[in-house]
């Protein structure tokens, strides 16, 4: 099975680890150069860069599942032909209005998109001992309450690797 992750944030960095964790051959897709050393890092086998085109047109029909994490809305068409015939795209990080949806792809080529929020406890719990058993943990950067402006602001501008925690003991 071949995985893309699409989006190296708070999300897509677990999403590598998992897939890969999962024996899935993962591929991270980011517009960023800069993160290619880090998803390589985190378990991905390649890295697309979804700015090159003729790197993107040449990965057309060959991935199984795409897991889009990216936070803020954007054209999902871009990612569509990515999909072999009767593959998903599962969005878990855009919530909301987002670029039409060209139907095409998914007709053509009988791909679909879905949406997920969470699991329920018990996808929950399984997670959780997948993730011990195949020692996964979140990146996190930890902050101070009075960081926290800071901190909304670097997410803003994508500096961030890859979860924010707020250390409560500084809330005094």
């Amino acid at each position: 099975m071949t995985v893309g992750i699409i989006g190296l944030g708070g999300l897509g960095h677990m999403g590598v680890k998992l897939s890969h964790a999962m024996g899935a051959k993962t591929i991270m897709i980011t517009s960023s150069k800069a993160k290619v050393a880090d998803a390589m890092k985190l378990g991905a086998d390649e890295v697309l860069l979804s700015t090159d085109s003729v790197a993107m047109k040449n990965m057309n029909n060959q991935f199984d599942f795409l897991l889009n994490t990216i936070p803020g809305p954007h054209d999902y068409n871009h990612y569509m032909n990515l999909l072999k015939v009767d593959g998903n795209m599962c969005i878990v990080g855009s919530i909301g209005p987002t670029a039409e949806l060209n139907t095409e792809a998914m007709i053509y080529g009988r791909r679909g998109i879905a949406g997920s929020l969470v699991g329920g406890i018990k996808e929950t719990q399984e997670m959780l001992y997948f993730c011990a058993k195949h020692h996964i943990v979140s990146d996190i950067e930890i902050i101070k309450m009075d960081q926290i402006n800071t901190a909304y602001e670097r997410i803003l501008k994508n500096d961030v690797k890859y979860r924010f925690v707020i250390d409560m003991s500084s809330l005094n």
